[in-house]
């Protein structure tokens, strides 16, 4: 076994709760996802949109996308990925794209578009057929991976990015973008061009599933040299609820925790200690909302408990769930039966300013529909109630079985 601190650095980096995967040796799972984007990239006129909740690993596929089609001859950005920003414009956006698309030379001959006609063309006013012109002169195949689309508030960008799929389609461009963002970027992007639908392949990135979370905690162990009991192994998976980001910070608090006590193999005890040390490492602003939400000068209150109860609720593909839902994961927290109007004030009041909002509510009179703002909060309910005792193990694990029995039956 490597040296102690040789060990946890290495540690943190095949497990990266912060960061995203960048390389393909370490990337897991996604294998339909994968070939999805594949199979469109290796069509003229074809572009992508990856779309999927938060912290479902939509950038880490887009991060090791250039590696996989370097194979087949495509040239990406400089910098693998563009990230777009709230105070991005459609000609601020193309600015970040050609700046990474740096030229270079063949021969004598230097290839790619120069940076005094990048600058005259993208000074000031931008139309997509600027964009078409500038990439006609990039070496081609290449590809384009733009990130986070749903943080440009401008709408006239959006217009002009989905006129600029369209516009480069039409001409049959070899340039592909890759456009990463949430369901709603899919939903504004074709409002603005019903056309730009035949262009663009949609592709969605759901939780991820417990075979491939346990690819992830293969991989990295394989990496570290290390093991995992079995039933420790199941259980990161299964709290991690199809997000990777837990997958990664509890493998990453349990593995420490082994090679501290310079142990090659990872145990039940490693992970519940995880749990508290995630729950006491987790980002401020998610520890910030959920006291906001559950806290009250009552001793008796039951806003945690139906706070659990809600992240324990079956859902439909969109994480939606209705008071109904949460029926029979509150009678299970609370040891007796509870009925919708004990806790339905708690589902509203969720949903309120005064508690977050941590939920969002959708629908109409008693047909009211909820679902967590940031997805990430959800498995982190279910940590911080079990490392302080709102929640029993054994309630987590039957009610997790029933969400898994009606996902695969639907």
């Amino acid at each position: 076994m490597r040296a102690k601190a040789e060990q946890i650095a290495l540690s943190g980096q095949v497990f990266s709760p912060a960061a995203p995967i960048d390389q393909y040796r370490l990337f897991a799972g996604r294998v339909r996802q994968v070939r999805d984007v594949l199979t469109a990239t290796s069509q003229r006129g074809m572009h992508v949109i990856l779309f999927g909740e938060r912290g479902v690993g939509k950038t880490s596929l887009a991060n090791v996308l250039s590696e996989l089609m370097a194979g087949d001859g495509f040239r990406s950005l400089n910098s693998g990925t563009i990230n777009c920003d709230v105070s991005d414009d459609f000609a601020s956006l193309w600015h970040k794209v050609f700046r990474e698309l740096s030229t270079y030379r063949e021969g004598e001959e230097e290839q790619g578009v120069s940076e005094s006609s990048m600058d005259e063309l993208l000074n000031g006013d931008v139309s997509p057929d600027d964009i078409r012109f500038l990439l006609d002169r990039v070496p081609q195949p290449v590809m384009i991976v733009i990130d986070e689309i749903d943080r440009v508030t401008d709408p006239m960008a959006t217009t002009l990015l989905a006129d600029t799929v369209k516009t480069l389609s039409d001409h049959s461009v070899e340039a592909t973008l890759v456009l990463v963002g949430v369901a709603d970027s899919v939903d504004e992007l074709i409002a603005e061009h019903q056309s730009v639908e035949r262009a663009l392949r949609q592709i969605r990135m759901p939780r991820m599933s417990v075979e491939e979370l346990y690819e992830i905690l293969d991989k990295g162990l394989t990496e570290l040299e290390m093991g995992i009991d079995e039933d420790a192994r199941e259980r990161i998976a299964r709290l991690s609820e199809g997000l990777p980001t837990y997958t990664h910070l509890l493998a990453l608090e349990a593995v420490q925790r082994a090679i501290i006590d310079e142990r090659e193999n990872v145990t039940m005890a490693d992970v519940e200690a995880a749990i508290k040390d995630a729950v006491e490492n987790s980002q401020q602003s998610i520890r910030s909302v959920y006291h906001k939400a559950v806290s009250s000068p009552r001793k008796d209150n039951l806003f945690g408990r139906v706070l659990v109860a809600c992240a324990l609720a079956p859902t439909d593909f969109m994480g939606f769930f209705s008071a109904a839902d949460v029926r029979d994961p509150m009678t299970e927290v609370m040891g007796k039966k509870h009925e919708i109007p004990t806790f339905s004030r708690h589902l509203n009041d969720f949903a309120e300013s005064n508690r977050g909002p941590i939920l969002q509510k959708f629908g109409t009179e008693r047909k009211f529909r909820f679902r967590f703002i940031n997805p990430m909060m959800q498995p982190y309910v279910i940590l911080h109630s079990l490392a302080n005792g709102l929640v029993s193990e054994d309630v987590v694990r039957e009610l997790q079985a029933t969400q898994a029995e009606r996902t695969a039956s639907s």
